[in-house]
């Protein structure tokens, strides 16, 4: 096994558990590991501090795999940690069939992400480590999971950084399964399509089920404006508990499709979507003068890397300083960040500074969070990338 060498003094991370090892922390690489390979880590006095995967493109250059010495990177390592995984999800008892099974970093497995929607589950993954154990992945799956279709998803933009190409591929069709094209999955008793072939991330939000349940008791009689629906699963919520109107914006018209489908299967009113920028439509409704009651903004990732932070601060204070002009007196807004390199407590400075500049007192009344299916690890703070303010004003 080959083995990396820290710089004097970069070891303190790792000491303290945290998965990455950036490549400028690297004093000497002893052996020639193949991209993916399972290599051991040692600080500058030559102590042992772990096994992980060697990335030789990335600026993350290892990922940690494990801190003990008693652990065997192989198949069964990979099959006892998904295992382990998916019996923490059923202890949960979350109310729906849809449910993050491994969440990276945080089930100790950084690159692979694992959800289930019903009877299929959608792989993706995103590192070379994950890469290189594909197959081990793909059959325990098929071991714990054998009712299951299994699709991967690897088609995100971080694998470029790996030195990785996009795929998506169908591994395994159960006899059973639903077809692909008319997938439903059940959350909190409602209905709701899920597209895991062309959809955003592996087809659907599941890390807002919580979210999309707390909206529901600011809504009824109530002017939603859904700001950035995707496939409407907020305003979905919010048409169940009662809201008066529902408003949808989204530039994606097969997304906003989804979102008509959703509550017509529902049987709920239907939204009025709009296939719209949602930066110009908000400033639209500035100038019309018009008024929402409620208001959600559910933004993309604006981060993507410390460089473009400032960058994107603007744009997150752009976006809620329109959406403060806009609310309603007594209005709520629910505005979130799901960028993991944005901080709580800077998150929180961007609105205020937001609702300073639209001349709004805004006041938080419930902070919320991330589900429990995709749990924080104490020692990677990056992996609470979620986080939302329900504001009053």
């Amino acid at each position: 096994m080959a083995t990396i060498h820290l710089h004097e003094g970069k070891d303190k991370s790792l000491r303290r558990q945290h998965p990455w090892v950036f490549c400028g922390a690297i004093a000497r690489v002893k052996g020639q590991p193949e991209p993916g390979e399972t290599v051991a880590v040692h600080a500058a006095n030559g102590d042992w501090l772990g096994f992980g995967a060697w990335s030789p493109t990335s600026q993350i250059r290892v990922r940690m795999w494990s801190f003990s010495q008693r652990d065997v990177i192989d198949p069964q390592f990979f099959k006892q940690q998904i295992a382990a995984a998916i019996e923490y999800r059923q202890n949960l008892q979350i109310n729906s069939d849809a449910v993050r099974l491994v969440a990276a970093e945080a089930d100790n497995l950084p690159g692979i992400t694992i959800d289930r929607y019903a009877d299929w589950v959608v792989v993706q993954l995103l590192s070379r480590g994950a890469d290189y154990w594909r197959d081990s992945i793909i059959e325990a799956l098929r071991e714990l999971l054998p009712e299951c279709s299994i699709y991967e998803r690897s088609d995100v933009d971080v694998r470029k950084k790996e030195g990785l190409a996009p795929l998506c591929q169908l591994h395994y069709q159960a006899p059973t399964a639903s077809p692909l094209a008319a997938l439903w999955i059940t959350e909190n008793g409602l209905q709701l399509q899920v597209d895991i072939e062309h959809g955003h991330k592996t087809g659907y939000y599941l890390d807002q089920r919580d979210s999309r349940a707390a909206v529901q008791k600011y809504v009824k009689g109530k002017r939603v404006l859904n700001a950035f629906s995707y496939t409407g699963g907020f305003g979905l919520y919010a048409s169940a508990a009662g809201a008066r109107e529902v408003i949808n914006l989204d530039v994606s018209q097969p997304s906003l499709a989804i979102a008509a489908s959703n509550h017509e299967r529902n049987q709920l009113s239907a939204p009025d979507n709009r296939q719209i920028d949602v930066f110009e439509a908000l400033r639209e409704f500035h100038a019309r003068g018009e008024r929402f009651d409620v208001i959600i903004l559910d933004p993309p990732k604006f981060v993507d890397s410390k460089a473009n932070l400032n960058r994107a601060c603007r744009g997150y204070k752009d976006i809620n300083r329109l959406a403060a002009m806009l609310l309603a007196k007594d209005g709520t807004l629910l505005t979130f960040s799901c960028s993991g390199l944005l901080s709580a407590d800077l998150f929180q400075k961007v609105v205020a500074d937001a609702a300073l500049d639209a001349k709004r007192p805004l006041k938080i009344v419930e902070r919320l969070y991330q589900g429990a299916d995709h749990p924080v690890q104490l020692n990677f703070p990056e992996s609470l990338y979620l986080k939302g303010l329900v504001l009053r004003g």
